[in-house]
């Protein structure tokens, strides 16, 4: 795992990434004060190549480009327990998404497999009103090209009844592919005008 050289941190430092990050998430990002019990609170803290109080500090600090390309905000489960025992009412949760929608923006996600991921799950949404499971993984699988990843855990969760071998049905399935066509054509003029 690379880490950021601390001794060149301001050739590095982008000082107006704090107050993106501020605006994008609605927090008060500059009101953390390291307690560390956001990384101390969460379950996933030993995967992180940075714990959550660190990728706070970094965000600060205007580590854009570390921030933005770290594992550790594809990580996150936003189960909220950061966001709980946060002495500062930082939700961190909300900071941790916020900084995969910039990743994703500025074309910076970290791995190709977590792009793919991502991309896959919401066609999936878009297409039956919710995540089909059983068709996320093989398809994610054959496309990362790791097509036999977890089938062995198939057939126990199948039988337990936790996957359906067919989509559930939604009601509203046309409002939700609705909501995916008008975000696509909102980008789509964005990209025109910026042009």
């Amino acid at each position: 795992m690379e880490r950021v050289h601390t001794l060149a941190i301001q050739a590095t430092s982008d000082p107006r990434f704090i107050g993106e990050v501020e605006r994008a998430s609605g927090q008060q990002i500059s009101h953390c004060y390291q307690c560390g019990n956001c990384s101390a609170s969460c379950a996933y803290t030993y995967v992180y190549d940075y714990p959550a109080n660190q990728i706070m500090r970094l965000v600060q600090l205007g580590q854009k480009d570390i921030v933005l390309t770290s594992k550790a905000i594809w990580l996150c489960a936003a189960c909220q327990a950061c966001t709980t025992r946060c002495p500062c009412n930082i939700d961190v949760a909300k900071v941790m998404e916020s900084l995969r929608v910039l990743s994703r923006q500025e074309k910076k996600v970290s791995g190709r497999d977590i792009q793919l991921f991502y991309d896959e799950f919401l066609k999936l949404v878009k297409r039956f009103g919710r995540v089909f499971e059983t068709g996320l993984l093989p398809l994610f699988g054959m496309k990362a090209k790791k097509p036999f990843t977890d089938m062995d855990l198939a057939p126990r969760v199948i039988r337990k009844g936790k996957l359906g071998l067919i989509p559930h049905k939604v009601k509203g399935r046309k409002h939700v592919e609705g909501i995916f066509e008008r975000f696509e054509a909102y980008c789509s003029r964005r990209e025109k005008d910026k042009g």
